[in-house]
């Protein structure tokens, strides 16, 4: 004869079966009550991803800042020498000075010079304006990760030859023609001598006048800046390597390189933007983790909430749980039942405010061109947070529940 099914075989599954069930009614008996309790756990959940995204969002908008200048970009220049008992002159930077270290560092595929002149142009009605002229070479549109807006920027052809042609910054285009397509074709004279406007730029990024190129500057080849010059030195060295690995290492060698080949006593600064790289990273993760504590205090109060509300539901429910026991329940099935209701508002709060704090940030990008970053961890981890707070703030209550005498508790009125 067949032996049937032992009624034990599976009671764990309908054991949680009814309990959620029941605790699932008891939610929809007083949905009021529970959806305000909840609302702490939305607003605590929903602040966690958007203080992940608004983290994300600042270290990315800082690092294309950055990026759009130039992470593989090396800077060079004369800062002075030491107070010498001999008159000494200065030790600047020089031509040669860039040749060498293109011939002894690897890596480098990309070099210019930048010599800053003044000089006052007509632009018509008999006035005049100051402009910047930057003599440097063709890689300065590369190395400084430019953007040519019109015309072309001039070339290594143009600067063997000591062509007289010039581009201008954008803006300085529309002031003066109205628009940079308009600038191109134009002479202006610098010294008597006539330049051809080519084209006009712009920075990939605003740097807010931190650069040597201003809202009124114009380059022009090395070459030809060189005839306003006594001697062939430079202000500024720039270098742009192949690999943001080789940053760090080629900065070295071109101090040693640049050191080597002046006094003692003169001081070259070189260096790169990987340091404000790491300096960004670590400002927006201290503000992340700030802004973290925050949700989390949120996230604490909404767990005490919960706690308080499941605290007085057992007190008002006393002679329910009376009733229970005496019909067969046991204090394991009690425990779980009020802890199943505190896991169940915290986890119902909990996936509200995930909606709710991934709707925000794709709404931005569905309306703007903006592209915000959204972590798909964040969402995770304020899921198992809210899981988290529902157990730890609803076995006190749980507990009581699952402890009360079930005689003292059918007396209860």
């Amino acid at each position: 004869m067949t032996a049937l099914p032992s009624a034990r075989a599976h009671p764990p599954k309908l054991v949680f079966g009814e309990i959620f069930s029941f605790a699932y009614e008891t939610f929809c008996a007083n949905k009021a009550r529970f959806l305000l309790t909840s609302l702490g756990m939305v607003i605590g959940t929903a602040s966690l991803i958007l203080v992940v995204t608004i983290g994300l969002t600042g270290k990315q908008y800082v690092l294309k800042q950055i990026q759009g200048i130039g992470t593989n970009e090396i800077y060079a220049e004369y800062e002075g020498g030491a107070q010498r008992i001999t008159n000494t002159g200065s030790d600047p930077l020089t031509i040669d000075d860039l040749k060498a270290v293109r011939a002894e560092v690897p890596g480098i595929v990309a070099a210019s010079p930048v010599v800053p002149l003044d000089e006052r142009i007509p632009v018509g009605n008999g006035k005049e304006r100051d402009v910047r002229i930057l003599g440097v070479s063709s890689e300065y549109v590369n190395v400084r990760n430019l953007v040519v807006v019109s015309g072309r920027f001039f070339d290594q052809q143009d600067e063997d030859a000591h062509n007289k042609v010039g581009v201008m910054t954008e803006k300085m285009a529309k002031e003066i023609y109205g628009s940079p397509d308009q600038a191109v074709g134009k002479v202006i004279k610098l010294s008597g001598l006539p330049f051809t406007i080519i084209g006009t730029f712009k920075e990939r990024v605003d740097t807010f006048g931190q650069t040597e190129v201003t809202n009124n500057s114009m380059a022009i080849p090395y070459t030809v800046a060189r005839y306003f010059l006594e001697r062939p030195e430079v202000h500024m060295i720039y270098f742009s390597v192949n690999d943001a690995s080789m940053v760090v290492p080629a900065t070295a060698q071109i101090k040693r390189i640049l050191q080597s080949r002046h006094r003692p006593e003169s001081i070259y600064s070189v260096d790169n933007l990987t340091q404000l790289v790491s300096v960004t990273e670590k400002a927006s993760n201290a503000l992340t983790l700030v802004l973290l504590a925050v949700a989390a205090v949120v996230l604490l109060v909404s767990g005490i909430g919960i706690m308080n509300i499941m605290l007085a539901t057992v007190s008002s429910r006393i002679r329910e749980i009376g009733i229970r026991k005496a019909v067969g329940a046991t204090n394991q099935e009690i425990k779980y039942q009020f802890l199943s209701e505190a896991i169940l508002i915290s986890v119902g709060g909990g996936l509200v405010g995930v909606v709710i704090g991934l709707a925000l940030p794709y709404s931005v990008r569905f309306l703007t061109e903006y592209r915000i970053p959204i972590s798909g961890l964040s969402a995770i981890v304020a899921i198992v947070v809210s899981s988290l707070v529902g157990i730890l703030f609803g076995t006190i209550p749980a507990t009581r529940a699952a402890k009360l005498d079930p005689v003292e508790s059918l007396r209860y009125e």
